[in-house]
This record gives structure tokens, C-alpha cells and sequence, in this order.
């Protein structure tokens, strides 16, 4: 009887064992990728404006630069709001069914890389643009130089 106990240890044995070289087997595999690229590019514009008269500066020169980078900052900021979107955060308070306080918070945070200006002017006598674009093309070659994006192209096992 014992040596039928020791032959079906055995023989349990050895189907475990050709079960995992089976699937040891599996695992060899060699992966093909590919590069995905999407199929169309958008373009994005934005405006950014800024008041040439609240700008800190001794001369009225000096306010138009400063006016001119801030108008640039917030084409900036809305080209980032369209590509990141935009975070709100509201909260109110209530005294006796009475709204008491009200509070509206926004805010963007993101990177812009490969904008173009496409041109600077003043809009009346105290406001000044910029026009910025923002083509998808050129972001996502910029993006390539650092990260290979990827789908499995070929999967061949052995």
C-alpha cells in the first residue's frame, strides 16, 4: 500500500511539474510596438489683454513692455485653461436661511510648450493684446523628443 501512496506523490509530482514548464513557455514571448499617432491635430488660439494704464512703470514706455507681458501671460493662462481645463472652488455659508458668505475660487496649472505669438497690438489707448497658437502638431512632436508612446504592434510566443 505504501508504494502506491509513493507512485501517486510521484505521479502528482510530475503532472505539477510539466504543468509549470508548460507555462513557463507561455511567458517566452517577444512584443513588436508601434508609435501611435492620432489622426488629426487641432490648432488653438487665445487673446490676452492687459490695461497699459495700471501697469508699474516710471514711463509711459515702460508701462506699454509691461502691458505687452502681461497680455502675453494671460493668452498664456488661457491657452492652459483650454488645454488643462480649469479648477473652481465655491463655498457658501448660510446664517438663520440667510446666505451669508459666498466665495469663488479659480485656477489653472499646467505647462504650454511650442506656443507662437502671432502678434502683439494696442486695442484703443490703454489696452494692449497678444495672440498666441498653440498647434497640436507641433506639441505632440515636441512630446515624442521625450516619451515614446507606444501600442503593441506583434506578440509572438515560443
Amino acid at each position: 500500500m505504501a508504494s502506491v501512496v509513493r507512485l501517486s506523490l510521484f505521479g502528482l509530482a510530475t503532472v505539477i511539474g510539466s504543468t509549470l514548464s508548460g507555462c513557463s513557455s507561455l511567458v517566452d514571448k517577444h512584443v513588436e510596438w508601434e508609435t501611435v499617432e492620432p489622426e488629426s491635430y487641432p490648432v488653438l488660439t487665445a487673446i490676452g489683454y492687459a490695461p497699459i494704464g495700471n501697469q508699474h512703470g516710471e514711463t509711459d514706455s515702460a508701462r506699454s513692455l509691461m502691458a505687452m507681458r502681461a497680455s502675453k501671460l494671460d493668452a498664456y493662462r488661457e491657452l492652459a485653461e483650454q488645454v488643462y481645463g480649469q479648477r473652481i472652488a465655491g463655498r457658501e455659508t448660510l446664517a438663520n436661511l440667510v446666505v451669508d458668505n459666498t466665495q469663488l475660487q479659480a485656477s489653472v496649472e499646467g505647462v504650454i510648450r511650442g506656443a507662437k505669438v502671432i502678434k502683439s497690438y494696442p486695442v484703443g489707448e490703454d489696452t494692449y493684446a497678444t495672440e498666441l497658437e498653440l498647434d497640436m502638431q507641433r506639441v505632440y512632436d515636441i512630446y515624442l523628443t521625450t516619451a515614446k508612446p507606444q501600442r503593441i504592434k506583434q506578440v509572438k510566443y515560443y
